[in-house]
């Protein structure tokens, strides 16, 4: 393979993993696995998650995760939802493993999430506050990383 040819290559993956990233973005909410997205993205899904990684920094499953804890923020500052409800809102279905992974990436349970956050927040447009508290752990992998020759 030419340089040329896997520099072409190289962009068509980028560009798949991009429409992977952006349906995880849309459908976030919905029942998502490794698995499935490969078969959209027509690769294996350990291909899959290589590749996402080295463009994005994270794993498909990292970031699907990362998301709907983002979307899960959003609906306990309102505070009209209990905790159980905004894990079934945003796609989850244990408790247990949003609300660990929830205080992973926070760094506080989701419940004290609830109490604190309409505090912290208050006056605060939504777009100001879903910046100011995204988690921290959603990072892009170095420009260098990537090999465009």
């Amino acid at each position: 393979m030419t340089s040329t040819s896997a520099a072409a290559q190289h962009l068509r993956d980028l560009a798949l993993l991009r429409r992977v990233r952006d349906r995880i973005d849309r459908d976030y909410a919905q029942p998502l696995d490794v698995e499935a997205l490969a078969r959209g993205a027509h690769m294996s899904a350990g291909h899959l998650s290589r590749e996402f990684r080295l463009a994005f920094g994270e794993s498909p499953y990292s970031y699907l995760m990362t998301r709907r804890i983002e979307r899960a923020m959003a609906l306990l500052r309102r505070g009209d939802l209990s905790v159980t409800d905004v894990c079934f809102a945003v796609g989850c279905s244990s408790l247990g493993t949003f609300s660990t992974r929830f205080t992973e990436l926070v760094g506080m349970p989701p419940s004290t999430y609830r109490r604190d956050a309409s505090r912290a927040t208050a006056g605060m447009p939504s777009c100001v506050a879903k910046q100011v508290t995204r988690p921290i752990r959603n990072r892009e992998a170095p420009v260098s990383r990537l090999h465009l020759a």
